[in-house]
């Protein structure tokens, strides 16, 4: 297992206010004692340092959560998927302007004959609502027939749509297709291993010690927050689903944002190449409403911008423009700031709609983004 590759510092040192800081911590631990979520992890890293790393309450009901305790990211896991694409398309393997079929031949079927990589991975790619069933998970044959299958619902390209799962179940049949291997091993060997979080960031446990550090999910009824069965099964937990099955702590989140504020290396562990970056991390849908969230979310390919639209997903409403990130459904968010080089990573255990969801994330990041100096 590699040393966790950041070296510490203090906020105040990293020129972050304490007192903000402070502030976010307290509401965390108000949100903890209201029965809003189990449990709760944050990190700040600035320039290269991590800055805050702090723990609150339970991993499961009735266990203390741990800091080596890892985290469901939902779909948080998206943007390290999409980090093994920006690897192999440096490669050589593809082109984002590729068409799926171009590697995939049998995805071409029920008209998918002229989607590109780049519509699938800004959520352009006309099929965001079809199923991939946990019965398929285990068999990556059958789970290939599956996505090839997906059929359509729009034109592809004619409208923005987030693809929760269906995008990245076809990143991952692209990824095996080229390669040749697991899409969980080539993430690992191509981004995790590479910088050194290869136990921080997780996309499919291996180990029966991988398994016993996941925490929790929950989910929220009139009698309080229940587990989800199906998110907390050993079977979700090992297969890795690429568009939301990933595990981290976040302290190995915001060491992952911090790799691409300083152009695709940390500290002399470099995994893709500035430009690489710069084409993946671009608003590559403008102002595009997405149907799904009901805004503008300024896609690029894996995380989404800030931009300068009134409102705007996890991100937080003080954020710089060139604010970069993602979230997890209803759970989490990770997020990036070129301009000031911090990053930050809010991860909870229990799954929680909106509008409340959204309504504490703008204030969690604002904490942050308020903070910095």
């Amino acid at each position: 297992m590699s040393a966790y590759p950041l070296p510490s510092t203090s906020l105040a040192d990293a020129g972050l206010r304490p007192e903000q800081i402070g502030r976010l911590s307290a509401l965390i631990d108000k949100h903890i004692a209201d029965g809003r979520y189990p449990g709760c992890q944050i990190a700040i890293a600035r320039h290269g340092k991590l800055a805050h790393f702090q723990t609150f309450g339970e991993a499961a009901l009735g266990k203390k959560a741990k800091d080596d305790s890892v985290w469901l990211l939902f779909s948080n896991t998206k943007v390290v998927t999409a980090a093994a694409l920006w690897v192999l398309a440096e490669q050589g393997y593809f082109r984002f302007t590729d068409r799926v079929a171009d590697h995939v031949p049998e995805f071409a079927r029920h008209g998918k004959q002229d989607i590109t990589i780049l519509e699938v991975m800004t959520h352009r790619g006309g099929y965001p609502r079809a199923e991939t069933p946990s019965t398929v998970w285990a068999d990556h044959a059958v789970m290939k027939e599956v996505v090839c299958n997906y059929p359509l619902e729009f034109t592809p390209g004619s409208k923005l749509f987030y693809h929760g799962a269906t995008a990245h179940w076809t990143a991952a049949v692209l990824i095996e297709a080229v390669t040749g291997r697991d899409f969980r091993e080539v993430i690992r060997e191509t981004v995790t291993v590479p910088l050194g979080l290869e136990e921080e960031i997780i996309v499919g446990m291996t180990s029966k010690k991988q398994l016993g550090r996941a925490t929790d999910m929950h989910e929220p009824t009139a009698e309080g927050n229940v587990p989800i069965a199906n998110n907390n099964s050993e079977a979700f937990r090992r297969a890795g689903v690429p568009g939301g099955g990933g595990y981290a702590t976040a302290r190995g989140m915001v060491a992952f944002y911090q790799m691409m504020l300083a152009g695709g290396e940390l500290h002399g562990r470099r995994v893709v190449g500035r430009r690489t970056l710069e084409y993946a991390i671009r608003n590559w849908t403008g102002d595009m409403v997405d149907e799904n969230m009901g805004m503008p979310m300024h896609r690029g390919i894996g995380p989404h911008l800030r931009g300068t639209t009134p409102g705007i997903r996890g991100l937080g409403s003080f954020a710089s423009p060139r604010t970069f990130g993602h979230g997890g459904a209803g759970n989490s968010y990770c997020w990036a700031d070129p301009d000031s080089g911090v990053s930050f990573a809010y991860l909870t255990n229990c799954r929680i709609p909106d509008p409340w969801h959204m309504a504490r994330l703008d204030l969690v990041s604002n904490f942050v983004h308020s903070a910095i100096v």
